[in-house]
């Protein structure tokens, strides 16, 4: 069983190209390489190219026999979406367009969406739960929310099955090193952090201080990225098996602050994390926090890594074994307060 993986060289989609391969299919990622990594990709073929370019996708869909396609690939940077939205639409919405009019041609009928919590916007309520109304404050959840219209329009017209998974804010690494986020520059606040605490990145900015939250910083609810993967793969195996479109929230249902954050991984590390109070960031809300259980009852889907200081933990191990080889000496020296 073969299944395209596009995104597949990024933080989230080489995760699951293993998850896919552990489980017996065979991804091939699809990746233009503009923020993945080559050596990201290992559990499959390769396809070097962009969604933009439709020749360069028949040719893919025309090599391989597809059971399926799990869609990562788009720009995934709140701030710069705002500064930057026709960069965001063409990638995120016109590029999804042109992946579902090649596989419809091609009679593939299962696909899984990498959609996001910034469909919702601002929550009246938390949890947030999938029938919340959906007001994105940005152009980023704006793509993503007119991807999961497509989407339904798909089905309508042509019968395409599809799940999108909204998922809360990623974090962590592959629990056996193998990949981990390398994004640059690096957004992230786990791994601004942890690059803080070893001196390699300067100070973290905490981007807004005065939310109406107990300690004045956003609060965002972490799912570890090995869970995330072992969701795609659920959701594929749904579709296969029958199941109907349906979009999930992907979370551990509940939140922690940006200072609660930066005080693990200093706890972690056994390291302070030196950091400098900013402006609030454009397009973002006060606290996201995730109802998952529709996630439980559909895919029998269940965060494995829940706890905080267990997601960092992964991270930082990722961390010291990307930079090992650059500073042996300082990073074993760090590694000594690991706990």
């Amino acid at each position: 069983m073969n299944v395209l993986v596009t995104g597949g060289a990024g933080y989230i989609g080489s995760q699951t190209a293993k998850f896919l391969a552990r489980a017996g299919l065979t991804p091939v990622v699809l990746d233009d390489l503009s923020t993945g990594h080559r050596e990201a990709v290992r559990w499959g073929p390769f396809e070097w190219g962009s969604l933009a370019d439709r020749d360069f996708i028949g040719r893919v869909l025309r090599a391989y026999r597809f059971d399926g396609v799990i869609h990562f690939a788009a720009n995934a940077h709140v701030k710069e979406s705002v500064l930057n939205p026709e960069k965001y639409f063409r990638n995120n919405v016109a590029n999804t367009l042109n992946l579902l009019e090649m596989i419809h041609a091609a009679g593939i009928n299962h696909f899984v969406f990498s959609s996001s919590c910034a469909v919702y916007g601002i929550p009246e309520q938390l949890p947030i739960e999938e029938q919340h109304a959906l007001r994105p404050i940005n152009p980023y959840g704006d793509s993503k929310l007119f991807g999961e219209r497509i989407l339904r329009w798909y089905e309508e017209a042509h019968g395409l099955r599809w799940v999108a998974l909204r998922y809360f804010n990623a974090a962590g690494a592959d629990e056996e090193g193998e990949t981990g986020e390398n994004h640059d520059p690096e957004t992230h606040l786990i791994p601004l952090a942890i690059q803080a605490a070893l001196g390699r990145g300067g100070q973290v900015e905490i981007m807004g201080t005065d939310y109406p939250t107990p300690d004045g910083t956003a609060i965002r609810d972490y799912v570890h990225v090995c869970d995330l993967a072992d969701a795609h793969v659920r959701a594929l195996h749904y579709l296969c098996n029958g199941g109907e479109s349906v979009a999930l929230n992907l979370g551990n249902g509940r939140g922690h602050s940006v200072h609660e954050v930066i005080r693990t991984v200093e706890h972690v590390l056994g390291r302070p994390v030196p950091c400098v109070k900013g402006a609030r960031r454009r397009g973002d809300p006060p606290s996201l926090m995730a109802d998952p259980s529709k996630a439980f009852e559909v895919l029998q889907w269940k965060p494995r890594v829940s706890q905080l200081n267990d997601m960092i933990e992964t991270a930082w191990r990722y961390k010291v074994a990307r930079l090992s080889s650059r500073a042996p000496r300082e990073l074993a020296r760090f590694a000594g307060n690991f706990r």
